[in-house]
Order: C-alpha cells, then structure tokens, then sequence
C-alpha cells in the first residue's frame, strides 16, 4: 500500500462546518449586538470632539499667550 499524503474529506468537512459557525456567530454578535450603532455612536463623537477642539484650543492658546507676554 502507498503512504499517502493528504487531508481527507472528513477533516475537510469539519473544518468547513466549524468555519461557518464562527461566521454566524461572528455576524449574529455584529447586527444583533450592536456593534455597527457603537461605531456610528462613535464616530460621531470623534467628530464631535475634533469640532470642539478646532474651535476651543485656538482661543486657549491666544488668551495664554496674551497672559505670558503681559507678565501674569
């Protein structure tokens, strides 16, 4: 008999099934978990804090100087 090499149909059965489970559950936690809506919340405050930081750090920064070169 010949030594053969090589995966059987059986071991490439179980891989393909255990495959498609992790991909269900990995999909199911990803709508049903709210994973989308976190990102969307979180995006949003991203931008929301860029925007604030765009408009606030510009003024800080002014009235420190105004403060460091009148000597308070």
């Amino acid at each position: 008999m010949k030594n053969q090499k090589g995966i059987t149909l059986v071991a490439l059965v179980v891989t393909i099934v255990v495959l498609l489970i992790l991909a269900a559950v990995s999909i199911n936690i990803a709508f049903n978990g709210g994973l989308f809506d976190q990102a969307k919340s979180a995006t949003q405050k991203t931008a929301n804090g860029i925007d604030f930081e765009a408009n606030t750090l510009p003024e800080l920064t002014n009235n420190f100087m105004d403060n460091v070169l009148q000597g308070i």
